[in-house]
């Protein structure tokens, strides 16, 4: 059982925010464009997230903190996920530069237990994005994001332009993971109630839309406005069977 527990470590990597299956994309293909829009990037905080999940028949928990920091131009984002038995699972990272697009990640990185550490780099002098994991490289247009950056970046469009979100309306990020990149659309569905480890939370529900005959997972998302729109509550989904619910218990203003 255990063996089969820790087979799934990369589901619970998967729920410590901001770090998801593998998507695919063509080798050598780009972004298009990055439109540049307006960004109110939250306040730096600590914030703590219970995981639930069931992936092959197995009921899986554990927690997840988050730290997001910005300053002087600069942003970093520390995700660690500790799950019941086997202590810390996975280190992930993201940093970088605050630009005219918003989040400019020039590194994103993991370390899971048992496994070497990966790096994806933003080479903003070369205008490149390359992998340690691939021979795969991307152009640097501007704009572009990583797995774990990408949630701020939507957090602060959304901010920006609070007025905006409403059902239907929707926003596409080039996002790049441990291999490959490839864009992501995220669209409006609702407002919500969502009831957290501070209480009874008003949140947006968005969904990330897989490209069309995609198998990736679906992507739910509540941020909150009341909580400087910091995502309050993930869900991904492979079937009706599988999935891993990420919900906020703590805020921590840093």
């Amino acid at each position: 059982m255990q063996s089969s527990i820790y087979r799934r470590t990369t589901a619970l990597r998967a729920a410590a925010v901001l770090a998801l299956g593998l998507g695919l994309a063509m080798p050598g293909a780009g972004a298009a464009d990055m439109p540049r829009r307006a960004v109110d990037l939250p306040p730096s905080a600590d914030l703590g997230y219970t995981i639930k999940a069931r992936q092959k028949g197995f009921n899986l928990g554990g927690d997840a903190v988050v730290s997001w920091r910005l300053a002087g131009g600069k942003y970093s984002v520390h995700s660690t996920t500790r799950a019941a038995l086997f202590g810390k699972l996975i280190d992930n990272h993201s940093e970088g530069d605050v630009d005219g697009f918003g989040l400019a990640p020039t590194q994103f990185g993991e370390k899971r237990i048992r496994h070497e550490p990966w790096t994806t780099t933003f080479d903003r002098s070369k205008k490149r994005i390359s992998f340690t994991e691939s021979d795969v490289s991307y152009p640097l247009k501007g704009g572009e994001q990583d797995r774990s950056s990408v949630l701020f970046q939507l957090a602060g469009v959304a901010r920006a332009a609070p007025d905006s979100v409403v059902a239907g309306a929707q926003w596409t990020f080039f996002v790049a993971g441990r291999r490959d990149a490839d864009p992501w659309t995220f669209r409006v569905i609702k407002a919500e109630t969502v009831q957290t480890g501070i209480g009874s939370v008003e949140a947006i529900h968005l969904i990330r839309l897989p490209p069309p005959d995609s198998k990736e997972q679906t992507l739910d998302i509540w941020l909150a406005p009341s909580q400087q729109w910091y995502p309050v509550r993930l869900r991904f989904t492979d079937n009706e069977d599988e999935y891993i619910d990420q919900l906020l218990q703590t805020v921590t203003p840093k």
